[in-house]
């Protein structure tokens, strides 16, 4: 007659997984605002850096490559490098999330809706 009591703790320990699943991911949300990714480009000439988010913190730009006569190769550099951090920031948001699902046994391929 109580045999289906066994399957309310399984039913409590998945609960419990998922808020942990709930509350991990949540604290990797917010520290994806503070890992720092570069992306460049010119060889190095052009450097972006931006949070793992996608959000611009910063840029770093050779001080050669200022020549009016070339305003538009400069203007492509720079956003090439950005374009450059924003898809590295996207790749390790992905690679933390990866680690946070294999890390609670879920396959590494599982969507959320973020």
């Amino acid at each position: 007659m109580f045999k289906g009591l066994g399957n309310m703790g399984d039913m409590a320990k998945m609960l419990k997984s998922a808020q942990d699943l709930q509350q991990k991911m949540a604290d990797l949300q917010e520290e994806m605002h503070t890992i720092m990714v570069e992306g460049s480009s010119g060889a190095g000439l052009v450097k972006a850096t931006c949070t793992a988010k996608g959000e611009l913190k910063g840029l770093d730009i050779d001080p050669s490559i200022f020549n009016p006569e070339e305003k538009e190769v400069v203007e492509d550099l720079i956003l090439a490098a950005i374009k450059d951090a924003q898809t590295r920031a996207q790749e390790r948001s992905q690679q933390e999330m990866n680690n946070l699902t294999e890390s609670m046994g879920l396959p590494k391929d599982i969507k959320f809706p973020f």
